[in-house]
């Protein structure tokens, strides 16, 4: 069977290898980022209506400024992120399973949110609601990366940076597989690989079953 190469961060890289084994795929972690607390100052929670998560990194480097937000019910993108988030003591609004403009379609356009999220995240471009975004954490990229097995294997992207990353990294593609998260993460890959395919939608259980079909495609003889 074909190798996953799994390069998301860690924590998220272990669970994903976790899921992916399940699935009875031949995964391994090889993170191109590590994850980094940054420093930041809580708003007044009085000015929102909500808190919006789209990644349960988030919650894990939010550190103990999050007590003062606890107040406010949590709108979180993923299932991971919404049990990162109720363990750390807020109720759960809504969860999307299929992206943060999903999520954000099913809520009210009028609402207040602020945001917690990654120094490289953006705004999302057609949010009907006033999004107040604070970064506090970002994601660093490892310096030393073992990408021996990477020949032969199917990579798992899980962004358009580590799309560029690997892309950046690697030399010799053609016989490399790409199993994106979105089409801007496949796009971000860009071209040369044996074959870029983006899953249906946004979610990392959308994404393996894209990989278990890449991993279990015999190579034309």
């Amino acid at each position: 069977m074909t190798q996953l190469l799994v390069l998301r961060p860690e924590p998220g890289a272990s669970a994903t290898v976790e899921r992916a084994r399940e699935l009875g795929l031949d995964a391994v972690a090889v993170p191109l980022f590590e994850i980094e607390t940054m420093d930041w100052d809580a708003p007044e929670p009085g000015g929102f209506d909500g808190l919006l998560l789209t990644s349960a990194s988030a919650v894990r480097c939010g550190g103990s400024q999050l007590q003062t937000l606890r107040g406010l019910s949590a709108y979180a993108v993923g299932q991971p992120t919404a049990d990162a988030a109720r363990e750390a003591g807020f109720g759960i609004a809504a969860v999307g399973d299929a992206g943060v403009d999903r999520l954000l379609d099913s809520i009210g356009p009028d609402m207040k949110l602020l945001h917690l999220c990654g120094e490289e995240r953006h705004e999302p471009v057609n949010a009907a609601q006033k999004i107040t975004q604070i970064a506090v954490y970002r994601s660093k990229p490892v310096e030393t990366v073992d990408l021996s097995a990477a020949p032969g294997s199917v990579a798992l992207i899980h962004s358009p940076r580590a799309g560029r990353r690997f892309a950046e990294l690697i030399g010799e593609r053609s016989s490399i597989a790409v199993a994106a998260i979105s089409a801007a993460a496949a796009e971000a890959a860009g071209a040369g690989w044996k074959t870029v395919a983006a899953a249906g939608q946004p979610s990392d259980e959308a994404l393996l079953a894209l990989a278990a079909r890449l991993c279990n495609k015999p190579d034309p003889e």
